[in-house]
């Protein structure tokens, strides 16, 4: 759901819970240099294994046969085995320079796929005609030309359709509003509608517009678009940290330098990405790059490090662990289903709303551990409540069944969220999906939490979950987004384990 929902749908949902009963039912813009070095190792890896499967084609090789002759250094003449890996050294150099070069390794998304695919092609056939003529210079006869083409051939194929498959992936994601970029536009000239219009209707560059910002003096406001100005410089920061804007564009004329610095300044100190467009600021931005969004020309001013190849390590692993989980514990996932329908009259799993990364909607699911009615006694036990601020919790709930509280102490009753982490709306560690009845209760300073995916566990639930203190409960997320790290994640994930064996939880 998009962000611009989200406060719709908290205050939708406070309203109607009060009213009636619930029945149970996810990058600065330019690539990090973690996330180059991670697409060059893809590459180098793309450029080796074509090699080896031309060669093994070429010489009638089976693979478990061409395996034990790469382990005996048999495959190729020994006399030219170490040629052939030099001028293979030579090429995967070669490739990753020039794609380099022509920006290959920059955001995906900031150009349009046949640009992407003609660059690719160009890249390959560069780094191979430097490929054969050192072959030529080096007067190496011995290494046949048909693997040095069909090698030069494959690779190009091989990289084209890794970067094709990797796109349309992310244009998937942006579809559903996963990994796009929240952007306000500061001014209301033509610049800034022209700009506004190139962002929606390229939705491959997977920005979101949030809305206009209005800047002091005349106003060059187009008719019809008065409802689309959301603030003025002085709400700027207040409005991007309510609606998590990512990326903040100037377009304004700016004969006022010192107001753009100071909100450059402002910027920095909150986090916020900037970019200006490069008409009207001179002295700004001297010996600045222009980087292109679609065509438009932008400068950036400020932008945050966002450790991209890590963050696709953290997805690759959610993937793993949970399809891994899922398969291996699906007999156990029939047991319980088979008993929470016997134990109790209702529907075996619990679909409840919650708030994810930017303020999307998604239904967190759950075997269910309640009484089917359980919405509606929630206003009789108000008063036994445990915890302070806007959580809920009772120790000993007596809206619980005998099966729930058994799977709420092993925390059996949340095996069903790794479905939530294939899908992507949830990762296996991150703060925990809030309600958006305690959403409406957050202060702007506690939006920080929903910067990230939402978890199965976290720093809160291995080293506080028994605290009842919600400014603990924000802390401890609060730490974990600040110092998160692949290397974190597993470390919560060991000490997961052994809070479930424990049976600690409730």
């Amino acid at each position: 759901m998009a962000t611009s929902e989200f406060w719709q749908t908290v205050t939708t949902n406070v309203s109607s819970s009060q009213q009636r009963t619930e029945s149970p039912a996810a990058g600065s813009s330019r690539s990090s240099r973690g996330m180059t070095t991670l697409w060059m190792v893809m590459d180098g890896a793309t450029i080796l294994v074509s090699a080896i499967l031309v060669t093994f084609f070429e010489n009638h090789i089976g693979p478990v046969a061409g395996a034990m002759k790469i382990w005996n250094s048999t495959l190729t003449q020994r006399h030219s085995l170490g040629l052939l890996l030099s001028v293979l050294c030579g090429f995967t150099v070669s490739l990753m320079i020039t794609s380099r070069r022509l920006n290959l390794y920059s955001p995906t998304h900031l150009s349009n796929i046949l640009h992407e695919q003609r660059l690719s092609v160009q890249a390959c056939f560069t780094s191979g005609l430097l490929l054969t003529g050192a072959l030529f210079l080096l007067h190496a006869e011995d290494i046949p030309r048909s693997i040095v083409m069909i090698t030069i051939g494959l690779v190009t194929i091989g990289l084209s359709l890794r970067r094709l498959a990797y796109r349309i992936l992310l244009y998937h994601n942006f579809e559903r509003g996963i990994g796009t970029r929240n952007v306000l536009i500061v001014g209301t000239g033509p610049e800034a509608h022209a700009l506004r219009n190139h962002l929606e209707s390229i939705r491959h560059l997977g920005f979101t517009f949030k809305g206009f910002i209005a800047f002091p003096g005349p106003c060059h406001l187009i008719a019809g678009t008065s409802g689309d100005v959301v603030g003025t410089l002085d709400t700027l920061f207040q409005y991007t940290r309510k609606h998590f804007v990512d990326e903040v564009f100037f377009t304004a004329s700016c004969e006022q330098r010192g107001v753009v610095k100071g909100i450059l300044e402002q910027a920095r100190a909150h986090r916020m990405d900037m970019r200006v467009v490069p008409d009207m600021y001179d002295g700004l931005v001297w010996n600045s790059p222009i980087e292109y969004i679609g065509q438009f020309p932008t400068i950036p001013l400020q932008y945050r490090h966002i450790p991209e190849a890590a963050l696709v390590l953290k997805r690759l692993i959610d993937i793993l662990l949970s399809s891994t989980i899922l398969i291996a514990l699906s007999p156990l996932l029939l047991a319980v289903a088979v008993a929470v329908k016997m134990d109790s009259p209702g529907p075996v799993f619990y679909l409840s709303k919650r708030i994810g990364k930017k303020g999307r909607v998604f239904g967190c699911i759950k075997f269910r551990t309640m009484v089917s009615d359980a919405e509606m006694r929630r206003a009789d036990i108000m008063h036994m409540n445990e915890r302070d601020g806007v959580l809920f919790k009772i120790t000993n709930d007596p809206r619980i069944t005998r099966l729930g509280r058994f799977l709420r102490k092993y925390s059996l009753d949340e095996l069903p969220q790794f479905l939530n982490v294939l899908h992507g709306d949830m990762s296996i560690v991150g703060p925990r999906p809030p309600l958006a009845s305690e959403v409406k209760e957050y202060k702007l300073s506690h939006l920080r939490r929903l910067d990230v995916n939402p978890g199965i566990t976290g720093l809160w639930q291995v080293q506080s979950r028994q605290d009842p203190s919600f400014d603990s409960y924000i802390s401890q997320d609060v730490t974990y987004i600040e110092n998160w790290s692949v290397w974190l994640d597993i470390k919560i994930i060991l000490r997961t384990i052994g809070v479930v064996l424990a049976g600690t939880g409730s």
